[in-house]
């Protein structure tokens, strides 16, 4: 097994630490569905004591994503596109509850950051327009619009003010964060075009958090989301999931 996620928790609250660190590595299959694994051993590849690995694993139990088969080993859950869609479900109505609390509670001072990021990435995809039409490498550039895309939906989620409401989308997340890209950059290889009929919905949730608008808000963010999810899970092994997260 890789220990690209499984590596290195030395400070922070380790059984917060270790719960993300052994759910990133079942989410991008580092630990694969079925694979039995121990408190010991995932204590040792966390470099940590076995007490917050245990909590990580009592958390993980009930997630749905760990299932214990004795005194101290557990197996990674298989899941069926029926938990699955499940999970995308609650994570597109998180998003919109914390869009919601965010229109309620966003800071001027937040609000100007959010449209800093999106001047930002406006600034990236004229480049990375440019280079594909010039027939150069994007990945780079790719990458880059990506993680500010991503540090739009953390700013975004500080808005909220809600830690609580946080957390639980935290824990509901179809992917991680590394999964996501790296399908996001998989997806817009083959299709340049790829979510771009979305992207303008940003400068609309900002202007909706300005006017505190907060049904609005969520409405913008869920359509998003659904859409984000149903074409990110719309695979050959995965068919169905795209079109019930789109209903």
């Amino acid at each position: 097994m890789a220990d690209e996620t499984l590596k290195g928790l030395t400070a922070g609250t380790l059984a917060d630490r270790a719960y993300r660190a052994i759910r990133d590595a079942i989410t991008i299959g580092e630990l694969r569905p079925g694979q039995k694994v121990t408190e010991r051993g995932l204590a040792e590849r966390l470099s940590v004591s076995p007490t917050p690995v245990r909590e990580a694993i009592r958390r993980l139990e009930q997630d749905g994503l760990l299932e214990r088969t004795g005194p101290r080993t557990v197996q990674v859950a298989t899941f069926g596109d029926v938990a699955i869609q499940d999970l995308a479900e609650v994570e597109v109505a998180l998003r919109g509850m914390v869009a919601r609390f965010a229109a309620r509670h966003a800071s001027p001072e937040q609000l100007d950051q959010l449209d800093a990021i999106l001047d930002e990435a406006d600034d990236l995809l004229i480049l990375i327009k440019q280079r594909q039409k010039a027939g150069q490498e994007l990945s780079r550039h790719l990458g880059r619009l990506l993680d500010a895309m991503q540090r739009f939906n953390e700013v975004v989620e500080s808005c909220a003010g809600n830690p609580v409401l946080v957390r639980l989308l935290d824990q509901t997340r179809v992917f991680s964060w590394p999964e996501r890209r790296a399908r996001l950059i998989e997806r817009i290889s083959r299709d340049a075009e790829f979510g771009l009929h979305r992207y303008t919905s940003h400068r609309a949730l900002v202007r909706a958090l300005r006017a505190r608008d907060s049904a609005a808000a969520e409405a913008l963010v869920i359509e998003d989301a659904r859409g984000g999810l149903g074409d990110l899970l719309a695979a050959p092994t995965t068919p169905a999931v795209a079109s019930v997260v789109r209903s």
